[in-house]
């Protein structure tokens, strides 16, 4: 990797985002992008079920249809549906920036190295956040085509912390879902978990914190930079 800007040497920590449920208000339109598609062949994913198989054990709904003799070929058509239907919701959006996160972000700036973790297509990203200098307070961005096998597994995180050239005690993770959590564990970092509407009872047992809103998070990021 190169070596960071100038402007970056010497700050000693790291904050390693997720995208979906922390930066953005995107995990809605992606559960009801797999929920339609479904549907239309069968299966009813709930609300439940979604957190249980998407959020937690990371499987989708697809063994569902699995199940009923659907040929794996006849699955990846389906996945491409549901992408191309997501691409679409996230483009009539134009934007799904969460409030109050890119003043967070410039308060960060400066005082942390910062890089995006998602299991996102960075089309995906892109489309999500509309705000034009919204990724010029990353150093590094890791999506689904670059971050190694999925979250919960720690790929992801291991190659952001190679990148930042900092070591686990000196980064934090910001996530918002049990695999997520999952995944920042595994890797041997801290995570603080933000929580969000579909996962608001879950308990995130392992968690350094877990915090509600903005304001909470600020707190929380401002304890670990004063550490």
């Amino acid at each position: 990797m190169p070596s960071p800007p100038s402007s970056q040497q010497g700050i000693s920590k790291g904050i390693l985002w997720d995208n979906d449920g922390v930066l953005s208000d995107t995990e809605r339109l992606f559960y009801e992008a797999n929920r339609d598609v479904l549907a239309e062949h069968g299966v009813a994913l709930s609300r439940e079920r979604y957190v249980d198989w998407f959020l937690v054990a990371n499987r989708g709904a697809w063994h569902m249809l699995s199940e009923k003799g659907y040929p794996e070929m006849a699955l990846a058509k389906l996945r491409a549906e549901r992408n191309r239907r997501y691409t679409d919701a996230l483009s009539a959006a134009n934007g799904l920036t969460r409030p109050g996160v890119v003043p967070l972000l410039a308060r960060m700036k400066g005082r942390a190295r910062m890089a995006i973790v998602t299991a996102s297509f960075r089309e995906h990203l892109r489309l999500a956040h509309a705000h034009g200098t919204f990724f010029e307070h990353f150093e590094a961005i890791f999506t689904r085509e670059t971050s190694g096998r999925p979250k919960p597994a720690p790929d992801c995180y291991l190659k952001a912390l190679d990148a930042l050239q900092l070591t686990r005690d000196r980064c934090v993770v910001v996530e918002d879902s049990p695999r997520g959590l999952a995944a920042a564990r595994a890797a041997g970092l801290a995570c603080i978990v933000i929580r969000s509407e579909l996962l608001h009872d879950y308990p995130f047992v392992g968690a350094s914190a877990v915090v509600d809103d903005m304001t909470a998070l600020e707190r929380a990021l401002e304890a670990f930079l004063a550490s």
